[in-house]
């Protein structure tokens, strides 16, 4: 059972969630284009939107691409700047400093989104789902600092370096590296692939139609204040 266990969710399940993230992607944006959005609901409630969303996706991008970083980067790229005693201490630091501000800015989202009625009524279950399945996941990357903090050489993070990295390079082996590994790494591994298994069933795919142009257009003026008077 333990076999089959590390096999199936460390082995198999993640070629299982990336399959049905890129083909469940590009069909719903080639047949469902007008699901596409973030259905903000700041029309109904903006009281807590703006910190809790903030907070929260600055929080958010910076672990992802911490991750990204973290876990694709090959040892020896930069074992000749930094120790992976280092790289792990400088992980465990941003990324605590990180996970506690998209942890809070998140915990203001859920509450919003549960004890507002104007917003609860209009929610959708797949909505309050993944903000749950994020708070959850947010929860368990806090929970493996003080397992990583009692492994100072650095072990478990180069074995999950090493997972990640067959893993997309198609190379055996993948799952052992797994083995007893502490649980809360393990959960966060599988629930982190759970959320690009259900990336195409959500609003989660705004994300692919982040609006970076917005960031350099200058100011919009819509109505002066003369105009006003």
């Amino acid at each position: 059972m333990s076999d089959f266990y590390y096999s199936f969710f460390f082995g198999i399940y993640p070629y299982i969630c990336l399959a049905v993230f890129v083909l469940g992607t590009l069909v719903r944006y080639d047949r469902e284009q007008y699901s596409w959005r973030a259905s903000s609901s700041q029309l109904l409630a903006d009281k807590g939107l703006r910190v809790g969303n903030i907070m929260f996706h600055l929080g958010v991008i910076f672990i992802f691409f911490g991750h990204l970083a973290g876990l694709l980067t090959p040892h020896a790229l930069y074992e000749q700047f930094i120790t992976a005693e280092q790289k792990q201490m400088l992980a465990i630091v941003a990324g605590g400093a990180a996970g506690a501000v998209g942890f809070v800015g998140l915990t203001i989202l859920v509450f919003r989104r549960l004890c507002v009625p104007r917003i609860r009524a209009t929610s959708s279950p797949t909505d309050i789902a993944v903000l749950l399945i994020l708070w959850m996941q947010i929860t368990l990357g806090l929970l493996t600092i003080p397992f990583s903090l009692a492994h100072h050489d650095a072990g478990v993070m180069l074995r999950l370096s090493e997972w990640a990295q067959r893993t997309l390079t198609f190379r055996t082996g993948a799952a052992e590296q797994i083995i007893g590994v502490d649980w809360p790494f393990q959960a966060h591994l599988i629930l982190g692939m759970t959320i690009f298994l259900l990336f195409p069933f959500t609003r989660l795919v705004h994300i692919l139609s982040a609006p970076l142009k917005y960031v350099c257009r200058p100011y919009q003026i819509v109505r002066s204040r003369e105009a006003r008077r």
